[in-house]
């Protein structure tokens, strides 16, 4: 007899529990929708998304609006929409007990800020995709200039660099081997403020002090750039502080093993 009475005590409250939670979800369903909690992660100083902008866009297009129900809460749909934005890197959109929800993001961080033939502008991320440029923010890194014919629609460099069709005629490819290393060698990224991409595709560097121009040449492999950043970073240290920074008007990276400078006429 008692075996029966705990099974129908544990039958009652199995109901009961399941009985509760639905009306506890119908009630969630049903509730006014609060505004969402948002995260935006950014790597370094870069705030292209602020919490506020990313919250208007949701409501300029439609998916947040005065009187939504947690029922009508589009939560895949949202977070499509913000993994499409150019400047976000990851993007999480989730649900919570009660009628709370969140958005995590996480921002790109760029690298260079490109200036084509057509008169467009973008950025290139640490991971070789582009970005839009945004109103809210202007990124502190080295600008790309020249006979640069990618567009801001382009493929990312990883698509570029794994077809060789591509890689023949896009630029992209070397910006972004160049770029790279500048931006995460510290002396090299206080040095270099421009890189100049000539008619005859020679790379060429502007720096921030001393009014060298650093021909750079072509870009075509890592190790390739990284040979020639060596070369001059070895002679940054070792070789100006003794000629003085204004002695030459060219230093030419071009050939292996060797600087060949050109000094400036009196």
């Amino acid at each position: 007899m008692k075996k029966w009475l705990k099974i129908g005590f544990w039958i009652a409250f199995s109901l009961a529990v399941i009985v509760t939670l639905t009306l506890s979800k119908n009630a969630q369903l049903a509730s006014e929708l609060l505004k969402p909690e948002i995260f935006v992660e950014v790597n370094g100083q870069n705030a292209f998304l602020t919490e506020d902008e990313l919250y208007d866009r949701l409501k300029r297009k439609g998916f947040i609006y005065p009187g939504q129900t947690f029922e009508q809460l589009e939560l895949s749909k949202i977070e499509n929409y913000i993994k499409t934005m150019t400047e976000v890197k990851e993007a999480r959109v989730y649900a919570n007990l009660g009628n709370t929800w969140n958005i995590d993001v996480k921002i790109r961080k760029p690298i260079a800020r490109i200036f084509n033939v057509y008169g467009e502008n973008f950025y290139l991320d640490e991971l070789g995709c582009l970005m839009a440029p945004s109103y809210l923010y202007t990124a502190r890194v080295v600008v790309v200039t020249g006979h640069i014919s990618d567009r801001k629609n382009s493929k990312s460099v990883e698509e570029i660099i794994n077809n060789d069709t591509l890689k023949s005629i896009r630029d992209l490819d070397d910006i972004y081997r160049i770029s790279h290393y500048v931006c995460n060698d510290p002396f090299l990224s206080a040095q270099i403020g421009q890189i100049h991409l000539q008619k005859n595709g020679d790379f060429l560097l502007v720096p921030q002090v001393g009014g060298q121009r650093i021909v750079f040449g072509t870009a075509r492999s890592d190790e390739e750039v990284a040979d020639k950043f060596k070369k001059l970073i070895i002679f940054y240290k070792e070789g100006l502080p003794f000629e003085g920074w204004s002695k030459y008007e060219e230093i030419n990276l071009k050939y292996k093993k060797q600087i060949v400078c050109k000094k400036k006429e009196n």
